[in-house]
């Protein structure tokens, strides 16, 4: 594998493991290639999306924070609901909302309906860096610019069964 600029060893370590896995517990042998491919191709993408967002001073998580609430109609969710829409544990919620309002492009205030609630609200200036960095996003391809939208679906599709498979989501077609 080529880390930090290394040159790529011209095996592909993913075969290679394949093929020991295939001498040695051949029955096992196409999931622990299916699951280390997902592994390093989510190695691989992170690298490539955080790339594209590093001269806008962002990380994914908060990207995906910002985006999610410039997505909701009032520019607000509580924070509970963030966790549950980015799929993160709360701590990590606090963390990526602190960081953002930090740089004054979130803000957390009590909810008007429930002051028990803290809810998250984008500032004019966090939807345009949300907008700046879509925009970074989309021009790189989220790290698939080589990839076909039909490939990109295709790859949805697969990883949605592999969701369904660990009760992430429930049964049917990826929306």
């Amino acid at each position: 594998m080529a880390y930090g600029g290394a040159v790529p060893d011209p095996l592909d370590p993913i075969a290679e493991a394949h093929r020991q896995w295939s001498a040695r517990w051949p029955e096992h042998a196409d999931h622990m290639a299916a699951v280390t491919s997902v592994m390093r191709a989510q190695q691989l993408l992170l690298g490539k999306v955080e790339a594209a967002l590093k001269p806008h001073g962002l990380t994914f998580a908060a990207y995906e924070a910002l985006r999610l609430l410039a997505f909701t109609r009032t520019g607000t969710l509580p924070m509970g609901k963030v966790g549950t829409r980015l799929m993160v544990h709360p701590a990590s919620v606090t963390n990526v909302i602190g960081r953002l309002e930090q740089r004054g492009l979130v803000e957390r205030r009590p909810s008007p309906d429930d002051r028990r609630v803290v809810l998250a609200a984008i500032t004019p200036a966090g939807r345009e860096l949300a907008e700046e960095a879509t925009a970074a996003l989309h021009e790189a391809g989220f790290g698939l610019p080589d990839l076909t939208g039909d490939q990109a679906a295709d790859i949805t599709r697969a990883l949605h069964a592999v969701r369904v498979s660990a009760g992430d989501v429930p049964g049917g077609s990826p929306a």
